[in-house]
């Protein structure tokens, strides 16, 4: 009886000795080798697996980055200095331009027309999957805070007026939020570049006008003031190229719907519109002038 068990203990031995060692030579036979400077990179990245870079967290960031997959700059969340470190340990040059934040390209919330109250699960995409979601506005923000609940740096929330913002101070331009965001609504801008449109309603005139107070109607009138050919409209709705704008904010004084941000407030308009109506006169009467003495010259010609 005992000596059975001590042969059964001494197969069982043997055995487990002999799969180890198989196991052991075939790690060896199928070992992947890593390239060493994924560790090295993985150590300059934010390490909030945020996903804002489009791979399945930090690690996978930095091994697409090593393979060549993605930009050094892929992570922004670890700032221009991180960057140009890991170009350093790829042997690149890391082409870091200007800080990004996120920004929300609405400004409806309470100012949008409601067709329903929604009283679902309390998130954007739940709620837009309901009949295309509760607004008049297909674009407008849905205020239940997806992108609140994606954004791991706490630089989201939802503003008084229902309307998700952005803490400047604390984006780190990861875009998660944007990913969140089932209408899209989320853009990544410079940070210096202050002059944005909050709306994205591609309707027109009235059209904007009835689903929401704060809408841009598509109207013109910005670009036409526009002096650096920075705002354009299109498809209804004005854009800003931030390569061409000067933050001049002359858009933001002609805008009827203070679509544009900062808002001018009334009395800038007020007085901008008695800027214009001088420039106007003061323009007429040069005119007049330059007439005045071209009419004698006229005469003496004939």
């Amino acid at each position: 009886m005992f000596g059975n068990v001590v042969s059964a203990v001494l197969v069982l031995g043997l055995l487990g000795a002999l799969f180890g060692a198989l196991l052991a030579f075939a790690s060896k036979i199928f070992e992947v080798k890593k390239d060493p400077r994924e560790e090295a990179v993985l150590s300059k990245l934010a390490g909030a697996n945020c996903g804002g870079c489009g791979y399945p967290g930090c690690a996978g960031c930095a091994a697409a980055i090593v393979a060549g997959e993605a930009p050094v700059t892929a992570c922004a969340p670890a700032g221009a200095d991180a960057a140009k470190a890991i170009a350093e340990i790829m042997g690149q040059t890391a082409n870091v331009g200007e800080r990004e934040v996120a920004f929300v390209r609405c400004n409806g919330g309470t100012a949008a027309a409601k067709r329903f109250e929604y009283v679902g699960i309390h998130d954007c995409a739940a709620a837009e999957r309901v009949a295309a979601g509760p607004l008049e506005c297909q674009w407008g923000c849905l205020g239940l805070g997806s992108c609140v609940k994606a954004c791991k740096f706490g630089a989201m929330s939802i503003g008084a007026n229902g309307v998700a913002v952005v803490d400047e101070d604390k984006c780190t331009d990861c875009m998660a939020c944007a990913a969140a965001c089932p209408r899209k609504l989320i853009a990544s801008v410079p940070v210096s570049k202050k002059v944005r449109v909050m709306c994205m309603n591609q309707e027109k005139g009235k059209a904007a006008m009835t689903v929401c107070e704060n809408s841009c109607i598509g109207c013109g009138l910005c670009e036409r003031e526009c002096k650096k050919d920075a705002i354009h409209v299109a498809n209804g709705i004005a854009s800003i190229d931030y390569a061409k704008c000067i933050n001049c904010k002359l858009c933001t004084k002609v805008c009827p719907r203070d679509a544009i941000t900062p808002a001018a407030t009334a009395e800038e308009k007020d007085k901008y519109k008695e800027l214009k109506k001088k420039q106007a006169e003061a323009k007429k009467k040069a005119a007049e002038v330059a007439a005045a003495k071209k009419a004698p010259l006229a005469k003496s010609a004939k």
